[in-house]
């Protein structure tokens, strides 16, 4: 059964994180609040738990799985970013986007798409979520919490403690949060001098990107 933390979602209580950060360390698929909607996230370097992740979320290798990175400086180790790609991603982040790029060696080649070698790549502007990935003291890989048989992200943290509670390890209830994903933008094709593709419309406004 999964367990059910309730954190203040401004000053999230300690022990309660160190509890979380510690099923992520163990492998478990916990549910956990961003600034777009919620999302499923384990550790990078666990084949069982990123096996699980996707089972859960029924898609298949070639589906972009996103890392959560803690700031743009950690990020630049798992992806590569030209001057160009560095300016779009340091106007849009903290923020609800997620961008493709070219993922690095430091990426488990079983986590990037298997065509293409990208990753999604994200910095959150969610406090109880930052306080987390610092503890974790590593990016988490992630996907937005949309069941198999829906086409909306979930937002209701009991809701998702109901529905989930045999299949992940736990759920971070902070209070409420937003019910929109996040916009996608493929930064990838501005490595031949292209521009960027918008892969998805979703809470992050094109504007702040130039789009």
């Amino acid at each position: 059964m999964a367990q059910y933390f309730e954190l203040h979602p401004e000053n999230p209580q300690l022990r309660l994180l160190k509890q979380a950060v510690a099923l992520l360390q163990r492998g478990e698929v916990i549910a956990v609040p961003t600034d777009s909607s919620y999302a499923l996230v384990c550790h990078l370097d666990d084949k069982d738990a990123v096996d699980r992740l996707r089972r859960i979320r029924q898609v298949d290798d070639k589906h972009h799985l996103t890392l959560l990175c803690r700031d743009l400086s950690e990020l630049s180790n798992y992806a590569k970013v030209d001057n160009k790609q560095y300016r779009l991603l340091k106007a849009a982040t903290p923020g609800p986007y997620t961008f493709i790029l070219e993922a690095t060696k430091e990426v488990p080649r079983r986590v990037s798409h298997p065509q293409r070698k990208t990753i999604g790549l994200r910095v959150p502007d969610h406090k109880v979520l930052c306080e987390l990935l610092t503890l974790h003291g590593a990016p988490l890989l992630a996907t937005t919490l949309i069941p198999p048989d829906g086409t909306e992200p979930m937002n209701d943290a009991q809701e998702i403690r109901d529905r989930f509670e045999k299949l992940i390890g736990a759920v971070i209830d902070s209070g409420a949060c937003a019910s929109e994903p996040t916009t996608v933008v493929d930064l990838t094709p501005m490595d031949g001098g292209g521009d960027p593709v918008v892969i998805r419309q979703g809470r992050g406004p094109l504007s702040l990107l130039g789009l």
